[in-house]
């Protein structure tokens, strides 16, 4: 075995797909470590004639979907109905206690994850933006169609290096 394979760090990633409603954009500026975008994602579930909410905290990771949830900060601050197809990687349950309210002292708990890619957004029922899907003639690793990697976003090396940074401050 080489010292490249034996050094090499290996990932599980758990992918979540879904539809659901942007709310609460923010950036988060925490006492250790670098500010971030978040926002809070309402996923969709069940049938569509009772449609029930997952509610999912997440921390925007990459420049693409950075970019994407500023385009729509505007919009959810005015009330707007922000609909988005989504990749979130790394869901956890992130357990709590309530400070205040009638259920101050009880537990609680929330689902927390890092927004990877948005497929397509529509606000107040007009779709504003779709992602392109790949070329039939390029390999098909990623189902979503993500758009590809321009020059200014981080290698994949870089990428695993973020991604694991973001995993010690979570």
């Amino acid at each position: 075995m080489s010292n490249a394979q034996s050094n090499e760090i290996k990932f599980f990633d758990l992918h979540t797909t879904g539809i659901g409603y942007l709310n609460r954009i923010r950036e988060v500026k925490p006492r250790k470590g670098s500010p971030f975008m978040a926002t809070t994602i309402a996923a969709l579930r069940g049938s569509s004639d009772d449609v029930e909410y997952t509610y999912i905290d997440c921390n925007v990771v990459g420049a693409e979907a950075e970019k994407l949830v500023r385009r729509c900060e505007q919009a959810v601050d005015a009330g707007k109905k922000v609909l988005v197809s989504f990749r979130i990687g790394d869901i956890w349950a992130d357990a709590f206690s309530y400070e205040k309210g009638e259920k101050k002292g009880q537990p609680g708990a929330s689902l927390k994850g890092r927004l990877l890619f948005i497929g397509f957004i529509k606000v107040d029922g007009e779709t504003v933006y779709e992602a392109k899907p790949k070329d039939a003639g390029e390999p098909q690793d990623n189902q979503q169609g993500e758009p590809e990697a321009s020059s200014d976003e981080p290698s994949a090396e870089e990428q695993q290096q973020s991604d694991a940074r973001q995993r010690q401050t979570a």
